[in-house]
C-alpha cells in the first residue's frame, strides 16, 4: 500500500501545469491503473473504455470527496469541471479491458450468468455489460475489484451516488458475490 501511495505522491509531482496534452497528464493514472487502462494491480479498476457520464461523475464526486480513497480526492483535487470532462472523454477512448485469457469454468460461469440474468444487471449496465451513460463498464473488470465492490454495495459500506446497486446486491448472497465476479470478469 505504501508503494502505491508512493508511485501517486511521485506521479503527482510529475503531472504539472507543465504537462499539456490530456495524454501526458493521463500518464499518472495508468501507474495505478495500468497501461492504457488495462489495470494489473490488485482491486484497482480498468480505466479502458470506461463509460464517459459515469466516468464524469467518479471524477467529480473524488475531486469533492463525495467518494473517498485518498490517492484519487488528493489526484483529483485540482481538476477543473474542463479537466474533469477531458479526462472521463479521454478514458472512454482507451480500449476496453480484455477477458483473461481462460474461458472459465464452465459451473461457475453458468452461475454467473444466472445472477446477472435474475437481478437484471443486464438492464442497466447492457447485455453486454459493456455500460451505458452514467452506468459503468463492468464486463472484463478485475475479478478482485469486482468482488470487493460488490460486497461492499452488499454490506453497505460502498455508497454511490443513489442507492441503486446498495438494493440490487441485497437478495444476492454473499457467498453468490464469487460466481457474480468471476462471471463478469470473464464476459466474452
Amino acid at each position: 500500500m505504501r508503494r502505491i501511495f508512493a508511485a501517486l505522491a511521485f506521479a503527482s509531482l510529475a503531472c504539472s501545469a507543465s504537462a499539456e496534452t490530456i495524454e501526458e497528464r493521463a500518464a499518472t493514472c495508468f501507474g495505478c491503473h495500468g497501461e492504457h487502462g488495462q489495470s494489473e494491480t490488485a482491486y484497482t479498476p480498468s480505466l479502458g473504455a470506461q463509460q464517459a457520464p459515469y466516468a464524469l461523475i467518479q471524477l467529480f464526486m473524488f475531486r469533492e470527496k463525495l467518494r473517498s480513497f485518498e490517492p484519487m480526492n488528493d489526484m483529483a483535487k485540482t481538476f477543473t469541471d474542463d479537466d474533469l470532462q477531458k479526462f472521463s472523454d479521454f478514458l472512454a477512448r482507451l480500449p476496453k479491458p480484455a477477458p483473461p485469457a481462460d474461458a472459465g469454468e464452465l459451473a461457475r460461469m453458468q452461475r454467473g450468468q444466472a445472477l446477472v440474468q435474475q437481478n437484471r444487471c443486464n438492464n442497466c449496465h447492457n447485455p453486454d455489460l459493456s455500460g451505458k451513460e452514467n452506468v459503468p463498464r463492468i464486463a472484463n473488470q478485475r475479478e478482485d475489484y469486482l468482488a470487493k465492490t460488490l460486497g461492499e454495495y452488499k454490506d453497505n459500506s460502498r455508497h454511490g451516488y443513489d442507492g441503486t446497486m446498495a438494493d440490487v446486491m441485497q437478495p444476492i448472497a454473499k457467498e453468490q458475490i464469487a460466481d457474480l465476479a468471476y462471471y463478469i470478469a470473464r464476459v466474452r
